[in-house]
């Protein structure tokens, strides 16, 4: 099977105190992973499953078993609950990566797919067996499946993404934006806005800032927006008395 990674994880160094989870991530060495998250349960508990973007494959440790899930974007916040135990490591691909097997699409919120184990340290995919990637070696793995073909990348997508020149027709993006991503672009800004509001929130920044720094029309849009996407008003995030799931920091949108 594959080797641990030799290089040293570039850990955030930060790691998130909540109710339900607690939460660590770093940044990853691959050009297809946006960060690699871990997370663990010390009790039972509700939480409210934010709106994400990006579709992820998540290992999780339960009760003596592992299985390893897909799970695409999800546009709308969801109730969802957490049991005690738990633990979870979460690749999370790059906007402009996808699974042409399993296109996001057909995982859109939370038509998760489970694959089949193989053992109790592996699973099937694509025919061979793998063995279930961990915090710290989630490169290496990333880097075989990339090498065999089962992960590909859309450059323009990608460079969608980042606002560059398209090379293409506005209507070809979007088919291609929403293939490799599940959503439409539209949707991706929306989603990416609106959790770039929450770490605003939770960070200290004033309601009223936050709207104007991300582009809201108003407290009221805002609000709307939020509650829809990230499952709480603006006063109930900035409090962080509430169980969210994964938000890293995300820069608002130009």
């Amino acid at each position: 099977m594959y080797q641990e990674h030799d290089a040293p994880a570039r850990y955030s160094g930060s790691v998130h105190e909540w109710r339900v989870l607690k939460f660590d991530e770093r940044e990853s060495d691959s050009p297809v992973v946006e960060r690699v998250w871990t997370a663990r349960s010390e009790r039972a508990g509700m939480f409210s499953s934010i709106a994400a973007s990006h579709w992820e494959m998540v290992v999780t440790r339960h009760r003596g078993r592992t299985s390893l899930t897909v799970r695409g974007p999800e546009t709308k916040a969801t109730r969802a609950e957490c049991p005690a135990g738990g633990e979870w490591v979460a690749i999370r691909f790059k906007v402009g990566t996808f699974w042409p097997e399993c296109l996001p699409a057909t995982l859109r919120d939370r038509n998760d797919l489970t694959l089949p184990a193989a053992g109790a340290r592996s699973f099937w995919l694509n025919g061979s067996t793998w063995e279930y990637p961990t915090f710290d070696n989630a490169d290496t793995f990333v880097d075989r499946i990339v090498r065999q073909g089962i992960v590909g990348r859309d450059a323009i997508v990608e460079r969608a993404v980042s606002g560059e020149a398209r090379a293409c027709s506005l209507r070809s993006v979007q088919r291609r934006f929403r293939r490799a991503t599940g959503i439409t672009h539209a949707a991706y800004r929306s989603i990416e806005r609106a959790r770039a509001a929450a770490n605003l929130l939770r960070s200290g920044v004033p309601i009223v800032d936050v709207a104007h720094r991300t582009g809201y029309f108003d407290q009221a849009h805002l609000t709307r927006s939020l509650k829809h996407l990230i499952g709480q008003t603006p006063a109930h995030i900035a409090d962080a008395t509430r169980q969210l799931s994964f938000l890293y920091k995300t820069a608002p949108l130009p």
